[in-house]
């Protein structure tokens, strides 16, 4: 369908006369009508009265006349931004929560810089309730958060699963399977913060030990932080026991400094998320191109066993 005939029915309907038309689209009368024709033969429908003494729409004209004008802007609109040189410019407000900071973060940053110069990040750390609700709020343009958004005017994209292990400093306690989930229980248990879906999924693990265990659950201590860097740091000094992903304490695994403990059932992984608004702009959706290659690129170099990509 041709979408200037379209437009020539717009500005028709609007002037309600063929001459008018012709001088307002610097066209003739006789090219205005045969664009009218041409698209009444297109729609299968005719669209002016021509049997009327002034000028009228007939009621089928009158339906289909908001549709147009619908086509028509949306059509303004795709020539506007085809027009422009770079449309991946200016400022896009990013939100993400730690997880993204202590894996992939340092490369997408790169990697923007290095596919779009031109394209500057105001970067928020918080919880993924935080970022959802900035987001839907219009503060934020988009977020990578645990879990996406069940929300109509939101594109969730799921970028990677972080498995969770058990995790502490080498020598807190006997790694040896019998009576470990009993001894484990007697130390803090470390995880993220309050309401998250990690710490969600660590209560009840920790509920149905104590019970197995014969311990009451009120002796359990949980001690939940939204820094993972808190956490890595209190495992190390030997605080306690954390239920996070391995690939915060990747090196230190590698020495043997910090172990996994085969602790059961180990905790769920999480899936993190990139999420935007359906209407976002070009440079939005630059941005999110280029999250989704840093992540690949990240769980490629990193390994499976400490990131599972799914984008």
């Amino acid at each position: 369908m041709n979408t200037r005939f379209l437009e020539t029915f717009v500005t028709l309907s609007q002037l309600r006369n063929f001459h008018a038309t012709a001088r307002a689209l610097n066209a003739t009368p006789a090219a205005i009508s045969l664009r009218i024709k041409s698209l009444e033969d297109d729609l299968r429908t005719e669209l002016v009265d021509r049997s009327a003494k002034g000028f009228r729409l007939t009621p089928s004209g009158e339906h289909l006349l908001g549709y147009a004008k619908t086509v028509v802007a949306a059509a303004a609109k795709l020539r506007s931004a085809a027009l422009l040189d770079n449309p991946v410019q200016g400022r896009v407000r990013l939100g993400v929560i730690e997880t993204v900071v202590h894996s992939w973060l340092a490369q997408f940053m790169k990697e923007l810089a290095a596919d779009y110069p031109d394209l500057q990040i105001d970067l928020t750390v918080d919880m993924s309730t935080v970022l959802q609700k900035r987001l839907l709020n219009g503060e934020l343009d988009i977020v990578v958060r645990v879990e996406g958004i069940d929300h109509p005017e939101v594109l969730s994209t799921a970028l990677a699963l972080y498995p969770v292990q058990w995790l502490a400093r080498n020598g807190l306690l006997s790694p040896r399977p019998g009576g470990l989930s009993q001894r484990a229980l007697q130390f803090p248990i470390m995880t993220f913060a309050q309401g998250t879906q990690p710490q969600l999924a660590l209560v009840e693990i920790l509920t149905a030990m104590a019970t197995r265990e014969d311990i009451p659950i009120e002796q359990i201590r949980i001690t939940c932080s939204p820094s993972v860097a808190a956490i890595v740091q209190l495992i190390k000094d030997g605080y306690g026991i954390a239920a996070i992903p391995g690939l915060f304490v990747k090196d230190s695994l590698l020495t043997g400094d910090i172990i996994e403990l085969p602790l059961h059932p180990t905790p769920p992984a999480y899936m993190v998320a990139m999420c935007c608004r359906t209407d976002a702009k070009a440079r939005v959706h630059a941005t999110a191109a280029t999250i989704r290659k840093a992540c690949l690129n990240y769980g490629n170099s990193t390994g499976k066993e400490f990131v599972k990509i799914l984008c």
